[in-house]
């Protein structure tokens, strides 16, 4: 009863979303806002016919209603309530209605806002997000229905939306039980995080394509959607980073990130997104790459709907995907069409997207941030041939030809390299001058005086730092060339945004008789976007060190250990004390090891590496680590060669400097908070005039 209530709301909730569909339409071509403000009620009555469904379905799953397909395959009875309730996006069809709650929530945030301003967008908005929603509750109507329930028949037991002639409901005694690798806490929350994401970066896209067609080419929807935008990239980033501490934790590669192509499928919408922030600073400031920001939120959008088919077609293999589905061709049938009307669209409205100011200088700011979104499409390029090229090499030669970690690894770390660099040399770069004496231009100094000051000026005291940090990494033996151009570029772009904070505080404090740190904290409460931004890139600073220092320095051996017998690497020695088998309360039967670990002949502490299988036979392999800001010892027992409490075969990673990952992920989510925080500038401001303003001011 229960599962035929829930259907019965996705198929209501799908009407309705057809019915918002042309509503919105007819109200705009009709010239009848009434059917507009229909529309806007149908969408908000989206989002409770959605919850009442979702929550339909989170009680089948906690209660372990097994006569209903989707709740068979993703829990069982030994699983705990909180794991079972979390299922909900644990599979296919529950994963489709989640997304699809998540766009009515996005949805009837944006529709409660106040449309005074902008009126004319809200039909247009309407209608982009009222065509996804469809489309993803299409796929749960006709393809993935969460709610079908077993029946039994003459041919046997299957699942069906509706009772069959002569069906009888069968309910399994169990069920299959979530995949064990999903059961970490990191795979909780990851997904959500990802899928908050990509729903928010719909908003965007929508007030894109209702200012094309519209005709609003000013930067009005830039403004409405910014903090949308960053709410976008806060959520796809912290999924990006649960899913790589997931991966460290649970698949016992000993590393954060394999270049899998269902981990770059949610990379790609991040690497546009991030060029799109960084964007539409230009447009705001300076009336510029009006074009090329329509570009970048239509491909954002377009690789969400992408990354999104990719997880659920079963067109890649992945640790990461769900199994094959008829709902592929659906899916690229949507991402084409939305594509070519995007496209058309703009080239429609190519001419009204002018420029307004021209970019000069090589020097400029706008010059730098656009070098910035190049790399960051020359990475996107990458990961892209790299995820398609087994397709393209299916549809050619019949066999799929992958390509590996060493491929990204080399194509896109010069480009991360440069990114690096960049973060460093745009804050000392000015907007629109030509001269090369204003990139010597900072803020705090006389205007009169802005023209005598030289690059050198401006570099030599960061650079020191940088210079230090390189005769530092010689002295202590490192030869590797990449470690050193990285870690040195690393060292100048931190001293150059520890001395942009130094520098405007110090400005400030003498102005205004403050004390130094009280400066600094009211100037970056005056200037949240700056500052924030400058935030995130110390976050990546720090993640940058731990990614050198697992890539350049990660060391590994592997050996089979009778009891007492040790192996040694980087300087620890990891000794096989005992081995223990059990069966866990969850009925997982668990094999864990006891090792000792000793440094200079020290002991340090126990690690308890482990081999679970499950009741289904699947395996899992639990490291045991050991944490430091300089390093991780990270143990694993093996099962290639078989485990007994005499001998027993085990890996063991030395992983330099991973942590400042993790530590860097927090202020870099910090940094997105502080730059999205509401400032002094309402809303409904009007944008500034660029044509009367000099082209650098001290605080820009």
């Amino acid at each position: 009863m229960l599962a035929d209530f829930g259907f019965a709301i996705l198929v209501i909730t799908f009407v309705l979303a057809i019915y918002t569909i042309a509503a919105a339409l007819y109200g705009h071509f009709a010239a009848q806002p009434k059917w507009v403000e229909s529309a806007r009620l149908a969408m908000l009555l989206s989002f409770p016919l959605l919850t009442l469904a979702a929550l339909d379905l989170t009680y089948l799953l906690a209660t372990g209603d097994f006569n209903v397909k989707f709740v068979y395959e993703v829990t069982s009875l030994d699983m705990p309530t909180y794991l079972k309730v979390t299922a909900l996006w644990g599979g296919q069809s529950g994963s489709l209605l989640f997304w699809s709650w998540l766009m009515a929530a996005f949805t009837t945030a944006v529709t409660l806002r106040k449309w005074d301003r902008d009126r004319e967008f809200l039909p247009w908005v309407i209608l982009v997000s009222s065509v996804t929603m469809a489309f993803f509750l299409g796929l749960n109507v006709f393809f993935e229905n969460p709610f079908a329930r077993f029946w039994q028949t003459f041919e046997g037991v299957a699942a069906y939306t509706f009772k069959p002639e002569n069906g009888i409901a069968f309910t399994p005694e169990n069920g299959n039980g979530l995949n064990p690798l999903l059961r970490h806490p990191g795979m909780i929350i990851h997904p959500p995080m990802l899928y908050l994401g990509f729903v928010s970066f719909v908003i965007p896209y929508a007030f894109a394509i209702a200012a094309l067609v519209t005709g609003r080419t000013d930067d009005r929807w830039i403004r409405i959607t910014r903090r949308w935008t960053l709410v976008a990239w806060v959520f796809l980033s912290l999924g990006l980073v649960l899913g790589g501490r997931w991966a460290y934790d649970v698949l016992g590669w000993g590393g954060y990130w394999g270049w899998d192509p269902v981990e770059i499928a949610a990379f790609m919408p991040w690497l546009t997104g991030t060029a799109f922030l960084h964007s539409v600073m230009i447009q705001e400031k300076r009336g510029m790459l009006k074009h090329w920001n329509m570009i970048l939120v239509i491909l954002t959008y377009a690789l969400v709907v992408f990354g999104t088919f990719l997880t659920r077609s079963g067109v890649l293999s992945s640790v990461h995907a769900f199994a094959k589905s008829a709902i592929g061709p659906a899916f690229f049938i949507f991402i084409g069409a939305t594509f070519v009307i995007s496209v058309a669209l703009l080239i429609y409205r190519w001419d009204s997207l002018k420029a307004e100011g021209q970019m000069h200088s090589m020097f400029s700011r706008e010059a730098l941030f656009l070098l910035n979104n190049l790399l960051f499409m020359g990475i996107l390029g990458i990961c892209f041939w790299g995820v398609i090229s087994p397709l393209v090499s299916e549809l050619a030669t019949g066999a799929k030809v992958t390509v590996g970690p060493p491929y990204y690894e080399r194509a896109a770390g010069p480009l991360f390299a440069a990114l690096v660099l960049l973060m460093g040399i745009a804050p000392l770069s000015a907007w629109g001058h030509v001269s090369l004496s204003n990139l010597a231009n900072q803020n705090g100094m006389e205007m009169e005086k802005r023209y005598a000051l030289g690059i050198a000026r401006l570099l030599w005291k960061p650079a020191i730092p940088a210079v230090l940090t390189l005769i530092a990494l010689l002295l202590l033996g490192i030869r590797n060339i990449y470690a050193l151009i990285g870690l040195t570029f690393v060292a100048l772009t931190t001293s150059i945004t520890l001395y942009e904070f130094w520098r405007a505080a110090r400005a400030r404090s003498r102005a205004q008789k403050e004390n130094f740190f009280l400066a600094l904290w009211r100037l970056a409460g005056r200037n949240r976007r700056r500052y924030g931004g400058y935030v995130i890139h110390l976050g990546v600073i720090l993640m940058a060190i731990g990614i050198i220092g697992i890539e350049m320095f990660q060391t590994e051996t592997q050996q089979s250990l009778s009891v007492g017998e040790s192996i040694t690497l980087a300087g620890y020695t990891v000794q096989y004390d005992s081995l223990a088998q059990f069966q866990a309360e969850d009925g997982r039967w668990v094999t864990r090891a006891v090792m000792s670990v000793f440094r200079d002949g020290k002991f340090i502490t126990e690690l308890y590496p482990r081999y679970d299988v499950y009741a289904d036979g699947q395996p899992m392999t639990i490291p045991g680590v050991r944490s430091t800001l300089a390093d991780d010892l990270y143990v694993l027992l093996v099962n290639w060669e078989g485990v007994t409490s005499q001998i027993a075969p085990f890996k063991v990673y030395h992983n330099p400097l991973v942590n400042w990952l993790w530590l860097g992920s927090f202020i870099f989510i910090a940094g997105t908070l502080i730059a999205a925080w509401p400032d002094e500038e309402p809303e409904h401001a009007p944008a500034r005039a660029r044509k009367s303003r000099p082209a650098y001011q001290p605080g820009d």
